[in-house]
């Protein structure tokens, strides 16, 4: 059975945590430090998708331009055009996806609205776990 994103979300704690464009890069990146995560979906006042901000926005366009985390916005530095997938989504395509767009997370949209967000991390256990079972599955028709 191939597993999807819904599978992935379903693992995870529901919590998805977000910013504004309007807020701080520190306020952001207090956030991210507080739950130990490395990107943040940007949303605007009604909850609609706009960006992600991640570790390397603020690498790139924060630091490397030296510009003010207390002074500069989200807005400013967060990647605008995002690649989003849907929960009926495959796992091995979130993996094509973040593979050829060289990206590590996917915001998850059903019916327009937001409803998660998938890391690699996510579909690389996924993977793993497929792997794994697999593994046991083959082990167990050698073994008949």
């Amino acid at each position: 059975m191939r597993r999807t994103v819904r599978g992935l979300m379903a693992d995870k704690s529901g919590d998805v945590w977000s910013v504004t464009p309007d807020d701080s890069v520190l306020d952001a990146l207090r956030l991210m430090a507080e739950k130990n995560i490395g990107a943040l979906v940007v949303v605007d006042k009604n909850g609609d998708l706009c960006g992600v901000m991640s570790e390397r926005d603020y690498a790139r366009k924060v630091i490397l331009e030296s510009r003010a985390s207390a002074e500069t916005t989200v807005g400013t530095i967060m990647t605008a055009e995002v690649t989003t997938v849907d929960s009926q989504t495959t796992v091995d395509r979130c993996m094509e996806l973040m593979t050829n767009g060289k990206f590590r997370h996917l915001p998850v949209i059903d019916d327009g609205k937001l409803v998660g967000l998938v890391s690699i991390g996510d579909v690389v256990r996924s993977v793993i776990e497929g792997q794994q079972s697999l593994i046991v599955d083959l082990e167990g028709m050698i073994v008949r």
